[in-house]
């Protein structure tokens, strides 16, 4: 049976000070009132009905999650103790779902990330879960065809073509995020898609790969998956990994039984990750000034404005290219482009005024 397993984990620094360590982004209702978190639940729905959608968070925000997606049965909300990467994001609900159903196989997708139009990734995602029934030995990872020379992704190689599955191919090789030169010859090879970090699988051959590349993970879910219980002992000693480092790459070379085969995503995708992101996806101004909440710009130009106090407004004047974000507790100012060291900032907020503003 199928079944679809969103990622929704992480405490989206970048977005500090909306973000905050009981508010992650994904729970932030950023686009036309409703949260990424919710987004990936609705295009989730177009694959699968509502029972066979789980969710693996933080443990910290469960309550939250649950408010956001009521239609989730409580069985299906799997909090993470501690963040231990995407390896065990992944394999945890693996286990899990292999327990309750021995052909389960599983669309494993994220929650911050916006994709339009969401027909074209449905059906992407079907002809994954098609592969992955037909062909035992595949480990399905989606791309992104590339809109441009993006040095903030990781690209994937394409190979052959998959036999009876005319666009999909198998993965030559992963590639780390490239600079701009490089990932400027990725686009013109033609070669390469964008990693986007959603897989779909066989639950059994997701389980069978990790046995053989990270065997002491493989044992250590399987008990998870057998007794609940051990969870907040279990689960903050398991090896911290990205799943592309210790199954998906390892597995496009050879070292294990399977083979990693690409499906294209047709799509616009954006991975809201920082503001210079978020500023790219919210409606702007004809100067190009993005304001959300009470705010006013004069002789201004492309900056992102972004108010959460109410009885509180907040202007820019004569300036361009900023970011300026207002909380109850907290308030930002930068550019477009430092705002990609927000994550940094964020450390030296802890140390200089105290957990609470983090």
């Amino acid at each position: 049976m199928r079944y679809v397993v969103i990622m929704a984990g992480g405490s989206g620094t970048r977005l500090w000070p909306l973000s905050r360590q009981g508010t992650p982004k994904q729970l932030l209702k950023l686009i036309e009132g409703r949260s990424l978190l919710r987004l990936a639940f609705e295009r989730a729905l177009a694959l699968v009905p509502a029972d066979r959608v789980l969710v693996v968070t933080g443990a910290a925000y469960l309550d939250e999650v649950a408010a956001d997606l009521p239609e989730v049965a409580p069985a299906n909300l799997l909090g993470e103790p501690i963040g231990r990467d995407s390896l065990n994001a992944m394999a945890w609900p693996a286990a899990v779902l292999a327990a309750r159903d021995p052909d389960a196989v599983i669309a494993q997708l994220t929650a911050d990330q916006l994709i339009e139009p969401v027909d074209a990734f449905v059906r992407a995602v079907e002809e994954g879960y098609a592969i992955a029934e037909s062909t035992p030995d595949a480990l399905v990872t989606l791309g992104v065809v590339p809109a441009s020379a993006h040095t903030g992704y990781g690209y994937l190689q394409r190979g052959a073509e998959l036999d009876g599955f005319p666009g999909a191919c198998v993965v030559r090789e992963f590639r780390e995020k490239p600079d701009a030169a490089t990932a400027a010859a990725y686009v013109a090879s033609g070669e390469f898609w964008w990693n986007a970090g959603m897989f779909v699988f066989a639950a059994r051959t997701f389980l069978e790969q990790l046995q053989l590349l990270e065997p002491e993970v493989h044992a250590a879910v399987l008990g998870l998956a057998a007794k609940p219980a051990t969870l907040p002992d279990v689960f903050p000693t398991l090896k911290k990994i990205s799943v592309d480092y210790a199954i998906f790459e390892p597995v496009s070379r050879g070292l294990g039984s399977a083979r990693v085969v690409a499906v294209p995503l047709p799509i616009s995708w954006k991975d809201v990750g920082g503001f210079g992101s978020l500023a790219e996806v919210l409606p702007a101004d004809e100067q190009g000034n993005v304001v959300d909440g009470l705010g006013v710009a004069l002789a201004a130009s492309d900056n992102l404005v972004m108010n959460t106090v109410e009885g509180h407004v907040v202007t820019v004047l004569g300036v361009a290219g900023l970011v300026v974000v207002h909380t109850p507790d907290a308030t930002l100012v930068t550019t477009l482009a430092g705002a990609e060291q927000v994550k940094a900032l964020v450390g030296k907020v802890a140390e200089a005024a105290g957990p609470n503003y983090v």
